[in-house]
């Protein structure tokens, strides 16, 4: 009786040991595979522990245009946006050495359209279906993934549209100062460059200018003003063709406005 209740208790501590003392199997992410990638729309955010995470043929496939060091710890995921603009795909905040590489096409014979380490930018066609791979591209030479940090997210296009006004003025030293106004969103500062070019019988007068404004880009209405400054010859009263350019960039894409027009030089002011 008391050899039967012994042989019971060692049973039972045994198999309380055996339980407490497996060791946990590892499961990799959910969308560790392109079968199994996660749909995403732009404003989409996450963190995922990669650590357990896998990479295999089709990941080596994307990555041959691309060209990472590793596609180690991978995750997918699948992009389909409503609407063309651009889409910026930001892994930089992960804790390990992070990079992305877009594609399109089908399983195994994906054409990367996008890829790099921390951020890239995605010009995305609405309808189209992008795949989206994650991974630890082991530029940091440690461990295998860790807090994968992703978003996709929206950027606006900065915009840039200027206007030269009809008259300009001469100053006491033969320059001609020009001025006219400018509108721009999503970027700054803007540069206004440009050139203005006075013809005469048997000579010309040619200068460029610029200036730079910073905080601007509101979307409002501003003015500008900048001298162009004439080196060997005068500028005279009269007329002169004035080129401008606006340059403005936002965080990834820049953009340019033109306006061009003939000016009335005026007399410098007394």
């Amino acid at each position: 009786m008391h050899l039967n209740r012994a042989v019971t208790v060692l049973s039972v501590a045994a198999a309380i040991v055996a339980a407490t003392a497996a060791p946990a199997l590892a499961a990799p992410p959910t969308n560790d595979t392109i079968d199994n990638a996660i749909p995403v729309d732009v404003g989409y955010r996450a963190v995922v522990n990669t650590t357990d995470a896998t990479t295999d043929s089709v990941d080596a496939q994307l990555n041959r245009s691309c060209g990472a060091p590793a596609t180690d710890a991978s995750v997918w995921y699948t992009l389909q946006p409503a609407a063309d603009g651009a889409v910026i795909i930001d892994v930089s905040r992960s804790s390990y050495s992070a990079g992305v590489a877009v594609g399109v096409g089908t399983r195994g014979s994906l054409q990367t359209v996008a890829c790099g380490p921390g951020t890239i930018l995605l010009d995305a066609q609405a309808g189209q279906t992008y795949y989206v791979l994650a991974f630890d591209d082991q530029q940091d030479g440690t461990g295998n993934g860790g807090r994968l940090s992703i978003s996709f997210m929206a950027t606006d296009t900065p915009t840039a549209t200027l206007a030269v006004s009809r008259s300009a003025r001469l100053d006491d030293n033969g320059n001609a100062v020009l001025h006219g106004t400018f509108r721009c969103e999503n970027g700054n500062p803007i540069q206004i460059s440009g050139e203005a070019i006075q013809i005469r019988t048997f000579t010309s007068v040619q200068a460029q200018f610029a200036t730079l404004r910073f905080g601007q880009c509101d979307g409002t209405r501003h003015s500008w003003e900048a001298v162009a400054r004439a080196f060997g010859a005068d500028f005279r009263t009269g007329s002169a063709l004035v080129s401008s350019f606006g340059f403005v960039c936002g965080t990834f894409l820049c953009t340019e406005g033109f306006s061009e027009r003939v000016v009335r030089l005026r007399p410098a002011q007394p």
